[in-house]
């Protein structure tokens, strides 16, 4: 694969977005590509995932050549290019059952800015900066973002980043909770490879079902999430892990997890 890259060492899949003359914007090819890189993240029995960009840049959304239609042609189906590609990109991001973190290197713009978060956690270099820039094509924010901003950074603050389309600096997104963490340039990639290594020795079955019942809240009821709680925490509580994490608890040493 040309424009991502992917590896796999110690329980931990890196995947690197690679077009970095074009600020990885995204392609179709791209998309592709993306989607291969993922299903091996699921097949290679990965217990974490860091997803990064090559270069200067995260990623800058949909690389607009793709996007000109020749003189006399009709527009571009943009809801078909949603449908085909960036709906199915977030939604299998968000299946993994495992601990997926963004380390945003630079420029997160549009789709890029979402892509990151659709992460589980997001890194990010203290010079990188996130911008909802689709108002200035005269869009509205897609890849997720119309449903991700309310909920990290609030109805206000979401309104403000899609209708201005500013720039939003590492920083002031850490601030305002839409990111776990702002780091030093040259603490990026060692702080996120330190992260996915502490994921991938932990509880593969506690980790996929913190995913899934944090990420149910917001669609339930408090006695719909209670409900939710009690079934997975008797099915976690039946499980392997869960008797050698008490077991290590115990004799005072670090578990060995297995996700059984």
């Amino acid at each position: 694969m040309s424009s991502v890259l992917y590896a796999f060492r110690d329980g931990i899949a890196r995947i690197t977005l690679n077009r970095p003359d074009k600020l990885n914007s995204f392609t179709a090819a791209m998309h592709g590509e993306l989607r291969q890189a993922i299903q091996r993240v699921r097949a290679e029995g990965a217990r974490a995932l860091v997803l990064t960009g090559a270069g200067r840049a995260f990623c800058t959304g949909q690389d607009l050549a793709e996007r000109v239609a020749p003189p006399g042609a009709p527009p571009p189906d943009l809801g078909h290019s949603i449908e085909t590609h960036y709906k199915p990109l977030v939604l299998a991001l968000r299946a993994l059952p495992l601990p997926v973190i963004a380390a945003v290197n630079g420029a997160a713009a549009g789709a890029g800015a979402n892509l990151a978060f659709a992460c589980d956690i997001v890194l990010a270099a203290r010079s990188a900066v996130f911008i909802q820039a689709f108002c200035k094509l005269g869009l509205m924010p897609d890849c997720g973002g119309s449903h991700f901003l309310p909920r990290l950074a609030g109805t206000a603050r979401a309104l403000g980043l899609a209708l201005t389309g500013d720039r939003l600096p590492a920083e002031q997104a850490e601030s305002w909770g839409l990111i776990w963490k702002c780091v030093d340039d040259d603490r990026l990639m060692p702080e996120a490879e330190a992260l996915a290594a502490r994921f991938a020795q932990g509880p593969p079955l506690g980790y996929a079902a913190t995913k899934r019942t944090l990420y149910a809240s917001a669609a339930n009821t408090l006695e719909q999430q209670l409900d939710l709680e009690r079934d997975t925490q008797r099915e976690l509580g039946r499980s392997e892990d869960y008797r050698e994490g008490v077991e290590a608890f115990m004799e005072k040493r670090p578990p060995a997890f297995t996700g059984k």
